[in-house]
């Protein structure tokens, strides 16, 4: 992607401080970095831990692709960190129809550009009590439907044992192993000249999640769920923090 000087620059500066801080933090161990496509792209991860975009931004900048987050607007509004989204170009998703409209515009421009651009089809950390991927928003698919753009699988494995999901403190020792596999763009091609009502892209996106679901069971040595965890069946909001409380009631939501 063509990042503008101001972007670049910011890029650097925030790379300077963060990677030698992820190095410290975890060793990594990164597979299939080759598959990713030479123009732009959509990265759609697993989400288990508040430290997951630390980690796949890592990846893709070393790999020499600036990453692009969607990021909650109101955090374009503080002060130094709104600067910083804005000057690598992240991109604020908003709730009104306006709003929403401006985010995939500036979406649709990085990967025009040939840039990366990260979305997590689960829409926030991963409410399966084993951290399996959860049922997903159909976000990235509609983008990769609309715009012709291929959405790159990855999953990652570790980072939770270093900084667990709503976890207060960072387990550092002994050093742990942050593993990160990139997979082979999802074939949406059975969706081409469909419309794009809720029930294709319904179905699209549970073929992103399969695919994303298979990387994190080889990676895992596991057998995933036979059915994917959904938070509506188990009375959960869809967003924002719940708390397990005891191993015998059920999660609780607790809305942000």
């Amino acid at each position: 992607m063509k990042e503008s000087a101001k972007s670049r620059a910011t890029f650097v500066f925030i790379a300077g401080i963060a990677r030698p801080l992820l190095n410290f933090m975890m060793a990594k161990k990164w597979e299939g970095t080759e598959k990713l496509p030479a123009g732009g792209f959509i990265a759609a991860p697993n989400h288990c831990t508040e430290i997951d975009p630390l980690v796949v931004g890592h990846m893709l900048y070393n790999q020499g692709r600036a990453p692009h987050f969607l990021a909650k607007a109101g955090l374009f509004k503080v002060p130094g960190l709104g600067w910083l989204l804005n000057a690598t170009k992240q991109v604020p998703v908003e709730r009104s129809t306006t709003g929403a409209n401006r985010s995939l515009q500036v979406a649709q421009e990085i990967v025009a550009e040939g840039g990366a651009i990260i979305i997590y089809p689960e829409g926030t950390l991963t409410r399966d009590p084993a951290l399996w991927p959860m049922k997903g928003h159909t976000g990235a698919a509609r983008l990769a439907l609309e715009g012709g753009i291929p959405v790159v699988p990855i999953a990652h494995w570790g980072a939770h044992e270093v900084f667990p999901r709503y976890g207060k403190r960072f387990h550092l020792f002994p050093r742990k192993l942050s593993r990160v596999v990139v997979g082979d763009p999802v074939d949406l091609s059975a969706f081409s000249g469909r419309p794009l009502d809720k029930a294709t892209l319904t179905e699209a996106t549970e073929v992103i999640m399969a695919a994303i679901t298979g990387l994190l069971a080889g990676l895992r040595g596991e057998q995933p769920p036979a059915e994917r965890w959904d938070p509506a069946k188990q009375q959960q909001a869809k967003h924002g923090r719940f708390i397990e409380r005891g191993q015998q009631s059920g999660p609780e939501t607790e809305a942000q």
